[in-house]
């Protein structure tokens, strides 16, 4: 049966919140979207008028196919170039989701969403069900064609893996860009002790550069050592003008509901670094430079204000 006008918007009022919790699952944007329009062919296939619950339909059709996309993720990671880090997404975009509780904004915090990828696709769908979207574990067991009693364990062992991370600290975006400032007057002083004393002593840097950029494939540990790549990171020098392609402008923002620093060469976004911040400094940098990941990033950049950069030509 073809569907209707009244089907297809009963999809789309829908759309926002499947691709919100696609991208908590499978920390990609484009595969988000992907994942979404393939439910909506399934949809549209589907004799919609015997759909008794249509969100319930969808949610379920969705995560079955995030499930089966992580799953062939895992592999292809094993072949990844470097490290693999998530696609960030800028302060503002719908595909965050919602940010009304500590619970759903730590779901999606891009430190939550590395340490997700130690899950196993069962125990991250509930998770972010239940977490990010409040699903009763009656809803998600259901979905995942779980007891209540196995989704409830599931929940119990993905917030214990995730808890043993670090500890984040919830920072309003006031307080973002002021810590962006103070990192960017650290790192562009030439010198390595006023980074130090900003960095926790166990601080980590981890960059994607998914093979078309260079990225350390091993992460830089402890504060000295970041510190000193930090500091190395903002000298100036043509090579790295000649690898992104011009002079960055460098702003201060906030990625996953981190503080972040972006930097934008012509109106693109060449890398976006988020800052894990704890009760004693900044516990991390995640630097996202591969192209193929910022390209939402640069399309939301493109359509919002941010303002005037906090540093120009700064590599």
């Amino acid at each position: 049966m073809a569907m209707t006008v009244h089907d297809v918007d009963r999809f789309e009022a829908s759309r926002p919140r499947l691709e919100a919790i696609a991208y908590r699952l499978l920390g990609s944007a484009s595969e988000a979207e992907d994942a979404v329009q393939e439910t909506y062919l399934r949809w549209q296939a589907s004799d919609v008028e015997h759909i008794q619950v249509p969100e319930a339909w969808l949610t379920k059709v969705l995560t079955n196919l995030c499930l089966n996309q992580l799953t062939s993720a895992r592999a292809r990671r094993e072949t990844y170039v470097g490290q693999w880090l998530p696609e960030p997404l800028l302060a503002g975009d719908p595909m965050l989701g919602p940010a009304d509780t500590a619970e759903q904004r730590e779901s999606v915090s891009y430190a939550v969403l590395a340490l997700l990828e130690r899950l196993s696709p069962n125990e991250r769908a509930v998770y972010v069900l239940r977490e990010a979207f409040d699903y009763p574990h009656r809803e998600i067991a259901a979905i995942l064609d779980l007891t209540e009693a196995a989704s409830q364990q599931i929940l119990h062992r993905a917030k214990k893996h995730v808890a043993d991370g670090k500890a984040r600290t919830e920072v309003d975006e006031a307080a973002a860009r002021r810590i962006v400032e103070e990192f960017l007057a650290a790192a562009t002083s030439g010198r390595t002790e006023p980074l130090v004393r900003l960095l926790t002593q166990d601080a980590v840097s981890i960059g994607d550069g998914g093979g078309k950029v260079p990225a350390r494939a091993k992460a830089f540990e402890g504060a000295l050592a970041v510190a000193k790549f930090m500091r190395g990171l903002f000298k100036p020098s043509k090579a790295k003008r000649a690898l992104v392609g011009g002079s960055p402008e460098v702003y201060a923002t906030t990625a996953n509901g981190d503080p972040a620093i972006v930097a934008v060469v012509d109106g693109r976004v060449v890398g976006i670094t988020c800052l894990e911040v704890g009760a004693d400094g900044i516990a991390a940098f995640r630097s996202q430079v591969n192209p193929d990941k910022l390209e939402r990033a640069t399309e939301h950049w493109a359509a919002t204000e941010h303002g005037e950069p906090l540093l120009r030509a700064a590599f």
